[in-house]
């Protein structure tokens, strides 16, 4: 690397359409099944050259974020030798602890970036298409021991993602979508709700997802899934409630769900037209929520290290 090349890296926000826990091992680990897509909605992360290793946060969402060593992207940099040199300044516009994959997704940028150092990307140079295949470095088969929903960041596509969150598939056919994310600040644990979930085993999605010629068709699909932690998280969290009814109520709002464990949801909207003057409708209503829209679906040109 470039005395003075930086990498500037976005962390797309994880939405988990459907989540169904179909099952739980022996060694706790609870098995899904989930459709995933990527938001446009980022956190950043910058890497530079320094003297000596520093990892600061900041931004509107820094607060309740660990610069310590239970922040992952500390834990993937270590495993980059090279790491020892940099700063690393973590920009925060995710809430933490939402259902949107923020530190999962902060760590994936943190391995695409440290990727794109140590081979000496330069600005400009275009990346292989295959260049953050995790099975084809011993770093990248590293990364599913740190969160098993780093893979799945890594790659920011819309994905069915099965077991644990190992087994991945690219998923086609998705209509254009237009949402709105809320969170109505409120921190939720993940292995709490997950204590609240009294059926651990229950259906999985269809075998096969078609593909969708209109966004009402899918949505339509979408309302048959299910995210099965959402009523206890909901138990835990009534203001999640509180969010779903308020994107019912709307008359342009075309479907609400909670997003992973919570407690961000999202609504889905035929343009973004409606998406936007909805967005403001919220705002207005609920000025301490974090509201945001956002365009979903496949993020991973956006998750593209950018080297300046």
């Amino acid at each position: 690397m470039s005395q003075n090349v930086s990498y500037h890296v976005r962390a797309p926000a994880k939405i988990n359409l459907t989540l169904h826990v179909t099952g739980q091992r022996p060694d706790g680990y609870h098995i899904l099944d989930s459709l995933v897509v990527f938001a446009d909605v980022c956190d950043t992360l910058t890497i530079k050259r320094s003297h000596n290793f520093s990892f600061t946060v900041k931004g509107t969402e820094a607060a309740g974020t660990p610069a310590n060593d239970e922040n992952l992207v500390l834990k993937v940099a270590r495993l980059f030798l090279e790491a020892q040199n940099l700063s690393l300044v973590l920009k925060k516009s995710l809430p933490v602890s939402s259902g949107i994959g923020g530190g999962s997704a902060d760590a994936a940028a943190a391995f695409r970036g440290l990727l794109c150092h140590s081979h000496g990307l330069l600005p400009g140079e275009s990346i292989p298409t295959d260049f953050f295949n995790l099975d084809q470095t011993p770093i990248g088969r590293r990364l599913f021991q740190l969160g098993a929903d780093i893979p799945v960041c890594v790659m920011s596509q819309t994905m069915r993602m099965r077991g644990i969150g190992e087994n991945l598939k690219s998923v086609q056919g998705l209509p254009e979508m237009w949402a709105i994310l809320v969170n109505p600040r409120v921190a939720i644990s993940t292995p709490t709700v997950f204590k609240k979930l009294t059926e651990k085993s229950n259906p999985p999605m269809p075998d096969n997802i078609p593909k969708f010629k209109t966004i009402e068709c899918f949505v339509s699909w979408l309302a048959a899934q299910r995210n099965d932690l959402e009523q206890p998280a909901m138990s835990l969290v009534p203001e999640i409630k509180q969010v779903i009814d308020r994107f019912n109520a709307s008359s342009d709002c075309m479907f609400a769900r909670m997003s992973g464990s919570g407690a961000t949801c999202f609504g889905l909207y035929a343009n973004k037209a409606r998406a936007m003057a909805d967005l403001q409708k919220v705002q207005r209503e609920f000025p301490n929520w974090w509201v945001q829209n956002t365009f979903l679906g496949s993020s991973a040109s956006l998750a593209m290290p950018r080297a300046t």
